[in-house]
């Protein structure tokens, strides 16, 4: 290899393109780094097509990597990929500068200077771009840091022995640099400031602030996707034959849909309701884009008539996915083998339904788990609440990547009263942005309809809802026609025993086949379980046990057991936590609820008599005693004001006047909570992640700054992540197949091989198990949890910690204890 003077402090290697590389496979192919940045920055232009700024996508592309044509970084690549040998002269120590060669800055400085000259739109546009461009390896970088300091100034002006600015522009080729010059000009400032005009046009400044943000993240995503993509494609380049890049066909499905639709029997009367339901979301999918409430009972059929209502709307407004946001990693399974059930067929290219169970990739990427990180790219998405606002929120790369995919699709939010009580503000005006500006719909589904739009603070953003927006015309008319339980309000002063609580159920179980308990924690489930066992008249085949310490797998062969028993009217006593209240489609004769928030009580009396097989069934709310749930504020909050409304006479405690008094009592009570607090031992100060996003009121260095973005991005990332008590995903030897995934995962991480590590990875997503920051210490304690290999971020949890009847435990199982609250 022979490195060739160009100018003064700059160098050259010989050969096309000027010779430098991006990227060095181990075949010893070589991808340009010219052609990287160009391709990059065409896929990042037509992903950012989607919200009018295809020119500023594709600008980010081109510069995002600019710092790279220093000779300093092509030494360190040349040396890391074999391309210069160890004897060689230009051979470097890349293992000592791994991360330390700064290729992000140049670029972002090239931007944000050539901007200034363009006034205070230029100064916005090119702190946007710079930023992004800055940005693309670590996530988005404060502006302000906590402490005052302007990051985003100090960045702009490393010194140039750092940043390689001008040794970059000198290397590179010049129809690179033409291309530059040509791209940034005043046309260009002036489209992408239309574009921040339109998201500005509110008079609340901190919203205004909030929305600029937002738009720079979702810019950033697309550079963030690009880079991963080309990346990855240059790696492997079979990935490329495995992506969906032609437009949706939404005929397809729709077809297969109403095919199925129309040959479902049932002649119950809650058939012909739920068909009633179906048809109006079928008609209501012609409607403008926008939010929309589908306030329907549990058991109403909401999952294929939301299906209905999404295939037909994506068709009608030529939309790109369809996104199913579900509050539980439990029932992602069971809702899409039902979408999948009626869509798909094997004769499908690609599958049509994409699910995520759990987060099995590392926090901090290695190139392996970038590669197999998934990015959303399929029509239909299967998600959960907490990866979606990790999408919109987190610090970091990987939820930032997926977050264009959130513009020109369809939003389904299943269980919507179910968002995180400290994201309330944050997601509304989140879901405001993509509504109003990114061409997306969103439909809150729920027969407990949380109050977004009537919020106490609504100056700190709320959801913007038409009453003409609810799908379904008299909704209480519905609710009076749909109900099939009576609520039994056994709530006492001297609270229930774990003896008391389990006669109740048995006494329940005999009398009519059937009983569901729900409770609020697994150490009450387990206690329960074990009290039940030991009792006389139950035999251990009709007794079940659910809680999240199970892995998805092992729950669903579970939920499969009690289904069959059901349907066949065989006895079954199910004790379970709220996993199986939402969406998860069981019919008891009874069902005994722990006292929780109403809304919680509602879903739990979707259980029951579900089907209307009986004239009218009983769901039971009892008080237990020394129920451990003082650091569960959702459910202690909750509880007390559903016991408020339950003490205030409403004639039907499920109907919706008492679920709008109920969430009244609710979000009045906890409204300082909304904006996602941070305390000081976390900041330095009290503070919340609104005002970090928007107009970082609290911060110091406002004062001293002219620069129109002032926020903490990457501050209040990290300060997300700390707060929402991040789960830490195992896997589990749950049957032969979770034993496999542990081994073939740990033999094929030591020789990678991308398309067998994905798939092994996606399978392990049933066999893995979430578990708190206080479980997790727990179990490393007692050495029960190891990785796959050294530095995949990948674990498992020894045999040893695993039971057959209650999952992933904390101590050896011939040891069984508590898992406690978590």
């Amino acid at each position: 290899m022979h490195w060739v003077r160009k100018g003064e402090g700059c160098f050259t290697v010989e050969g096309s393109d000027n010779g430098f590389i991006a990227h060095r496979r181990k075949d010893g192919v070589e991808q340009s780094l010219a052609s990287h940045l160009t391709e990059v920055g065409e896929i990042s232009a037509q992903l950012a097509s989607k919200f009018g700024v295809s020119d500023a996508g594709k600008l980010t592309g081109l510069l995002h990597d600019m710092g790279k044509f220093s000779s300093d970084f092509q030494l360190y690549i040349g040396s890391a990929t074999g391309k210069i040998n160890p004897d060689e002269d230009d051979y470097v120590d890349y293992r000592g500068l791994k991360g330390k060669i700064d290729h992000s800055s140049a670029g972002a400085q090239w931007v944000w200077e050539r901007c200034q000259g363009w006034g205070p739109q230029g100064q916005l546009v090119g702190q946007i771009l710079a930023l992004c461009i800055a940005s693309h390896h670590s996530g988005l970088i404060d502006c302000l840091k906590p402490e005052g300091e302007n990051g985003f100034l100090a960045r702009m002006g490393k010194p140039d022995n750092k940043t390689h600015k001008n040794e970059s522009l000198n290397s590179a080729p010049e129809h690179y640099i033409e291309e530059l010059n040509v791209l940034l000009n005043k046309e260009f400032i002036q489209n992408v400031w239309d574009q921040l005009s339109l998201i500005a046009q509110t008079p609340n400044q901190s919203i205004r602030l909030f929305n600029i943000g937002f738009f720079s993240r979702m810019l950033f995503s697309c550079l963030i996707d690009a880079d991963r993509i080309n990346s990855a494609d240059f790696e492997y380049p079979e990935n490329k034959e495995h992506r969906n890049n032609a437009p949706v066909d939404w005929g397809v499905p729709i077809k297969r849909l109403e095919k199925a639709i129309s040959e479902f029997d049932g002649e119950k009367p809650i058939d012909e309701l739920r068909r009633n339901i179906s048809n109006t979301c079928r008609e209501r999918a012609k409607d403008a884009q926008g939010i929309y409430t589908l306030t329907v009972p549990t058991g109403g059929g909401k999952t294929y008539a939301s299906l209905r209502y999404a295939l037909h709307h994506a068709q009608q407004h030529k939309l790109d996915r369809i996104i199913y946001i579900i509050p539980f990693t439990s029932i992602i399974e069971q809702n899409a083998t039902a979408i999948r059930e009626v869509i798909e067929s094997p004769e499908d290219t690609f599958p049509w339904v994409l699910e995520q169970h759990s987060n099995l990739e590392p926090e901090q990427q290695n190139w392996h788990s970038k590669l197999v990180s998934e990015n959303w790219d399929a029509p239909i998405v299967m998600t959960t609440m907490v990866q979606f606002l990790e999408v919109l929120f987190s610090g970091g790369t990987r939820g930032a990547r997926k977050m264009h995919q959130l513009a020109n699709t369809v939003l389904i939010f299943d269980e919507i009263q179910t968002l995180p009580i400290n994201c309330t503000h944050l997601f509304c005006n989140a879901l405001n942005f993509l509504t109003n500006y990114c061409k997306t719909t969103a439909l809150l589904c729920t027969a407990t309809q949380p109050l977004l739009d009537k919020l106490k603070s609504p100056e700190k953003g709320q959801l913007t809802i038409p009453p003409e927006n609810e799908l379904v015309s008299n909704v209480p008319k519905l609710f009076k026609d749909l109900e099939r339980v009576k609520l039994s309000n056994k709530v006492r002063p001297e609270a229930w025993t774990t003896a008391q609580i389990a006669e109740l159920a048995l006494h329940e179980f005999r009398a009519l086949g059937s009983c569901l308990i729900i409770v609020n924690t697994k150490a009450w489930a387990q206690q329960l379980y074990l009290e039940i066992q030991t009792s006389d008249g139950i035999d251990k085949d009709s007794l079940f046990q659910l809680s999240t310490s199970l892995c998805p797998a092992h729950r669903k062969a579970i939920f499969a057991r009690v289904k069959e028993r059901l349907k066949k009217n065989q006895p079954v006593l199910c004790i379970s936590t709220q996993l199986i209240e939402a969406g998860v489609d069981v019919d008891f004769a009874s069902v005994i609820r722990f006292l929780a928030g109403l809304d919680s009580i509602a879903q739990a009396a979707g259980r029951c008599n579900r089907n209307g097989l009986r004239k009218e069934s009983t769901v039971h709310v009892v008080n237990p005693d020394e129920e451990k749930i003082d650091l569960l504020k959702d459910i202690k909050v909750g509880r007390d004001k559903a016991q408020r409304v339950m003490n205030e006479g409403f004639e039907n405690l499920l109907a919706p006047d008492a679920i709008k008094q109920y969430f009244n009592y609710y979000f009045y009570d906890r409204d300082k909570e909304m904006s996602y607090p941070v305390l000081a031992e976390k900041l330095g100060r009290d503070d919340d992640l609104f005002s970090l996003l928007s107009c970082n009121k609290l911060n110091t260095g406002r004062n001293n700054n002219t620069l129109l973005l002032q926020q903490s991005f990457m501050t209040a990332g990290k300060a997300f992540k700390a707060i929402d008590s991040p789960t830490q995903a195992v896997i589990v030897p749950y049957g032969e197949e979770g034993k496999y995934l542990i081994a073939e995962l740990g033999r094929v991480a030591k020789e990678f091989d991308v398309k067998t590590y994905r798939d092994l990875l996606k399978q392990a997503q049933k066999f893995s198990v979430n578990v708190f920051p206080n479980v997790w210490k727990q179990l490393q304690n007692e050495d029960a949890v190891h990785e796959i290999q050294p530095d995949e971020g990948i674990y498992y949890l020894n045999e040893k910690y695993h039971s057959d009847e209650f999952g992933l435990s904390v101590t050896p199982c011939n040891n069984m204890s508590f898992l406690g609250v978590d």
